[in-house]
């Protein structure tokens, strides 16, 4: 007959002892404990979350050193090459309006024309009351844009990623992306329990390597690319990426969020760019909230998938429906985009001559390609934030980006170019970065940062 094992008396004692102690140790206080129990306030105070420490850390020797958090600065008015902030007006450099639409006259009165109709909010999903003539013809839209056969409009740019990629693959498939991709498609990524690889900014053998060694392990395969880099201003080779994922039988998506209205000839993105039919590529996602100033994002690509996505995708399902006043504003804006090519011309015009100022002048450009986006690569991020302050100062808004929002000892300033900047301004602009940045090392060491060169 089988017995179950026991222990000596003794050891078992111990051993239960030990088990009582990490259960009080690990348990939440009950009512009361938390003045009896200091260290366990880590269980409720939000304080101790991961990374909250870092934050007050660099708010307090900001403070000390005199240094102005760049971030949440509150901005009066219509912000577009200009803005106002404390009362002061700047020239503006960390504002994607990047075709000057934000605030047209028609724009504005097709606003006040859905707001008059459908008020502000949908007040419900679109599967339960929230569908509006609005939606549709801002997808039909979208959808002939691509050249595709259909679209769909999603309430956050973020969200769009977040759910579409969590939903379209899982376990048994594979997300392969560029180092360099934005934070929404690595969450998605991590949201859909798929594997997940990752290749050298822009470094296309690497990705085509790296599917070769192991695609045969996994179902499905999505890669995910941005049509237009948010922090670098470059862009992949289309053509190529279309030759790889035809081999390798994957799905090909681009986050065009900053592409839309920036590349090719007439800004339709980075299909034009390179002269390739938009249906070549599986996924075009993008937001609205930037060349077509309003909120939001979309997926445009064929019938199946948008059919799918529509009934399936939890960010679209389960969330409000897009507000009516938004989708018509953005409707209306694309209009435009496509009837005034024009200032796509000024916008790329703008982005050379920035780019082009901007490198006569010493500056790094870093992987910059003379786009609507252009990188000052500073490098540490003490002298970056200094730098945007003494910018500040000086009337010119531009925003630090850090580690790690970019790889580190890449810190910069990025700048965002409109149709609405001047010649002058721009050239204005660079020689005052020249001149801050050569002072910032001294202006620096004097603040003596504990750590930093003296």
């Amino acid at each position: 007959m089988n017995k179950k094992a026991t222990l000596p008396s003794e050891a078992r004692e111990q051993l239960l002892s030990r088990v009582g102690a990490m259960r009080r140790s690990t348990r939440p206080p009950a009512a009361g404990e938390a003045e009896s129990h200091p260290e366990r306030r880590r269980f409720t105070d939000f304080s101790t979350l991961p990374g909250y420490e870092e934050l007050r850390l660099q708010r307090s020797i900001g403070d000390k050193f005199g240094i102005a958090n760049p971030y949440f600065r509150i901005h009066d008015g219509l912000a577009n090459s200009h803005t106002e902030i404390g009362g002061r007006r700047l020239l503006n450099f960390s504002c994607y309006d990047y075709l000057g639409l934000n605030g047209h006259p028609e724009i504005v009165a097709v606003a006040k024309g859905a707001v008059d109709r459908y008020g502000i909010s949908c007040s419900a999903s679109r599967h339960v009351a929230g569908e509006r003539p609005v939606h549709t013809d801002l997808e039909r839209a979208i959808a002939g844009h691509y050249n595709c056969e259909e679209a769909l409009v999603f309430v956050s740019g973020y969200a769009t990623n977040v759910g579409v990629i969590g939903q379209l693959v899982g376990p048994k498939d594979l997300v392969v992306s560029d180092a360099m991709i934005h934070n929404s498609a690595v969450m998605g990524s991590v949201l859909s329990g798929a594997a997940r690889r990752s290749f050298a900014h822009n470094d296309l053998d690497a990705l085509d390597q790296l599917l070769t060694s192991i695609r045969g392990k996994f179902e499905r395969v999505l890669i995910v690319v941005e049509g237009l880099y948010s922090m670098d201003g470059d862009y992949p080779d289309l053509p190529r990426l279309i030759e790889i994922k035809r081999r390798h039988h994957a799905w090909l998506m681009i986050d065009e969020a900053h592409a839309l209205g920036v590349l090719g000839r007439h800004g339709y993105g980075l299909f034009e760019q390179f002269e390739v039919d938009p249906r070549e590529v599986d996924i075009w996602m993008g937001t609205l909230s930037k060349t077509l100033a309003g909120c939001g994002g979309y997926i445009a690509g064929s019938g199946v998938l948008v059919d799918y996505l529509r009934c399936m995708a939890g960010a679209f399902v389960y969330s409000v429906g897009m507000p009516p006043v938004i989708a018509a504003s953005v409707h209306k804006a694309l209009e435009i985009m496509h009837r005034e090519p024009d200032r796509v011309e000024k916008l790329q015009h703008n982005a050379r001559f920035f780019f082009d100022c901007a490198r006569r002048n010493g500056l790094n450009t870093g992987n910059g390609s003379g786009t609507a986006v252009c990188p000052i690569v500073i490098g540490d991020s003490i002298p970056t934030v200094a730098l945007s302050q003494r910018l500040f100062e000086r009337g010119i808004n531009v925003q630090p980006v850090l580690y790690p929002a970019v790889p580190a000892k890449s810190s910069r300033l990025r700048f965002f170019l409109t149709a609405m900047h001047t010649e002058d301004e721009m050239e204005g602009a660079v020689k005052i970065v020249a001149e801050e940045l050569a002072a910032i090392p001294d202006g620096v060491r004097s603040m003596r940062f504990p750590g930093y060169p003296a």
